[in-house]
């Protein structure tokens, strides 16, 4: 269990402290940002999703900087994100902030994803994090701050940028699982010929 394992496992214990603070309307108070009228425990929940969400790029770099990399890592580091990304949508989708159907294929995009990499496993091969998906993970976690936060600043501008951010991200989520799949397509072959 070194340094990097633990930001990771910090990461998934946040996950429920996000949910409870978007989802429970605890009494903080409400605070005004312009146009856009916003509970302090959404704030809250904003704040702690950011924190986790950093954690993502500092627990890899720890690892990779300090020679840590364990098999622990590799499982709990995607597990830590799909979980993150998951909660977060799942309580947007409560809130009616984002339509279900973009939940269900931003995460049916990440079970597919991940079970290509089962697969591979399985077949004695490892997939790394592609560019595009890490440019996924990035644009789902502004979009997800964007919904969150009920698009503030860009509501003072009448600017859509939540709505823009939102279907970028299921762009990108579906361009990149196909990018995965492709590329790995003779491990998805071996499997059907095994």
């Amino acid at each position: 269990m070194n340094l990097a394992n633990k930001i990771t496992l910090v990461r998934i214990f946040l996950v429920p402290v996000v949910m409870i603070f978007l989802l429970i309307r605890f009494d903080f108070g409400v605070v005004r940002l312009g146009v856009v009228t916003l509970r302090v425990s959404e704030l809250i929940a904003t704040f702690v999703f950011i924190i986790a969400a950093v954690t993502d790029g500092l627990d890899g770099y720890i690892a990779r900087k300090n020679k840590t990399i364990t098999n622990l890592g590799k499982f709990l580091d995607p597990l830590a994100d799909k979980l993150l990304i998951t909660a977060a949508l799942i309580s947007l989708v409560d809130m009616q902030r984002l339509p279900a159907w973009i939940a269900i294929v931003i995460i049916s995009r990440e079970f597919a994803v991940t079970g290509l990499r089962l697969i591979a496993v399985a077949e004695g091969h490892i997939i790394a994090a592609s560019t595009l998906g890490k440019i996924k993970t990035i644009v789902q976690i502004v979009a997800i701050v964007s919904l969150m936060l009920n698009n503030f600043p860009f509501s003072n501008f009448a600017f859509p940028f939540s709505i823009i951010a939102t279907w970028l991200a299921v762009i990108i989520t579906i361009l990149s699982g196909l990018d995965y799949f492709y590329k790995n397509r003779k491990i998805v072959s071996l499997t059907k010929n095994g």
